[in-house]
């Protein structure tokens, strides 16, 4: 029974406890389930970056070339850039409880069967399915975040998975994956892998929800905005493709992630024990390295351009700044591991503008298609990786002198120095397709 206290009505103390601890856990629940789909993002993530830190085992493994490493690499793309476009439609369907946890279950198989095989083209299945689970990871989280999260907490959680994601699989993940190496080899430490990825299958089974009991579902909204079958799915994928301007978008982005895909994530570590002397170690501290700049620019590129609301100028500087960071790195001799290692921090800031790409792709359609059209434009950017990651191993391949060392093919600095010629290329191409995109000035321009 309520209490009257000067003419108001007062909760009992103890009624009053339960109401407050069940406002925490209102307030706490949809933060703590939109974490935990970040931490399948960090995890896909590590799984990406993880031939970087073995390449050299796949190699004497294997008995594989540059080209062959690179397709492993590419392997994960191919899926992932494939389920772009169906992702959302099958999260609004079947909920991201489902999804999430088979998505998880999938890349812990996957890096079952590329651990425990003797077979390259086995060992391709597995990274394909690692890649196919992958591509649920950042859309789940997402879509967590329209079920549990008011619109205006959206952009952050974007912002901050992406951030997790990149420090906490790459920047932290590249460095506790070399030390867990040298302790336990390649294929137990693979095997670790796909256990913690069960692990983490079984929680997301268990924690997330694909509908809040005791608030609001945010996600009604929204998902009137959304595709729901496929025939939805391909009229608006139709009119977005039919938007060049997302197609120069995408172009821009495929070029300014072409640093991450194609040599962060995959040659960087053997590119910089050839050419500049790194211990194994150091290279990994280096790819660390970039994955942090990565982050700090991504956040900080967003930040002045939303400022002074413009898009492309800071896409051209970032990518004009990347190039000539890069080219220092690969033209320059004799440079001490201080200034790689410096060079290398302000690169992955400066292509940390390729961010750009998702809030001008809103932008530049129709608040119908905005979703489509940033999915569209994600596929873009990981083609990146699906098309070019290979084309490194190739031109290694062509110009490799024939030197084999314990099984494994060796490949000079200016092997590599060549096949990475594509790197400043790709940033100076980003900078100059930018320049002709539209300026949105950071609004919808169907304002």
């Amino acid at each position: 029974m309520l209490r009257k206290s000067h003419g108001v009505f007062l909760m009992p103390t103890s009624q009053l406890y339960e109401t407050t601890q069940k406002n925490k856990f209102i307030w706490i629940f949809p933060i703590f389930v939109c974490c935990l789909g970040a931490v399948f993002y960090a995890y896909e993530y590590l799984l990406r970056i993880t031939p970087n830190v073995i390449y050299a085992d796949l190699y004497r493994y294997f008995g594989i070339s540059a080209t062959g490493y690179g397709f492993i690499n590419a392997a994960y793309y191919y899926p992932y850039v494939i389920m772009q476009l169906p992702v959302g439609m099958l999260m609004d369907r079947y909920g991201p409880r489902r999804l999430l946890t088979l998505a998880c279950v999938m890349c812990a198989l996957g890096t079952a069967i590329f651990a425990g095989t003797d077979q390259w083209l086995i060992a391709l299945l597995g990274r394909f399915l690692v890649g196919f689970g992958s591509a649920f990871a950042f859309v789940g989280v997402l879509k967590l975040a329209t079920i549990w999260l008011p619109p205006n907490q959206f952009g952050f959680i974007a912002g901050a998975t992406s951030s997790f994601g990149t420090l906490m699989g790459a920047f932290f993940g590249e460095i506790f994956l070399e030390h867990l190496v040298a302790v336990l080899h390649w294929r137990p430490t693979l095997m670790v892998s796909a256990v913690a990825g069960l692990v983490l299958a079984i929680i997301l089974a268990l924690v997330i929800r694909d509908k809040p009991k005791h608030q609001k579902d945010y996600s009604a909204e929204a998902l009137e905005q959304q595709p729901h079958t496929l025939k939805e799915v391909f009229k608006y994928s139709m009119l977005v493709f039919k938007n060049k301007f997302i197609w120069l978008n995408g172009l821009v982005g495929c070029l300014l992630y072409l640093p991450s895909s194609g040599f962060a994530e995959s040659w960087e570590k053997p590119y910089l024990i050839a050419a500049h002397n790194f211990s194994s170690l150091e290279a990994a501290h280096a790819v660390s390295t970039v994955f942090l700049g990565f982050t700090i620019g991504g956040l900080f590129f967003g930040y002045v351009s939303d400022k002074i609301a413009r898009r492309k100028l800071p896409m051209l500087l970032g990518g004009v700044l990347a190039a000539i960071c890069i080219s220092i790195v690969l033209y320059v001799p004799n440079l001490s591991k201080d200034a790689v290692f410096f060079f290398l921090f302000l690169f992955g800031i400066s292509y940390g503008a390729e961010v750009l790409v998702f809030p001008i792709a809103r932008e530049i359609s129709s608040t119908k298609i905005a979703a489509t059209a940033m999915a569209v434009t994600n596929m873009f950017v990981m083609v990146s990786g699906a098309l070019l990651t290979p084309v490194v191993g190739i031109i290694l391949d062509h110009v490799w002198k024939g030197i084999i060392v314990n099984n494994e093919h060796v490949y000079t600095a200016s092997n590599f120095t060549l096949a990475l010629t594509m790197l400043p290329i790709a940033c100076i191409l980003a900078a100059f397709f930018a320049a002709f995109l539209k300026e949105t000035y950071g609004r919808p321009l169907e304002e």
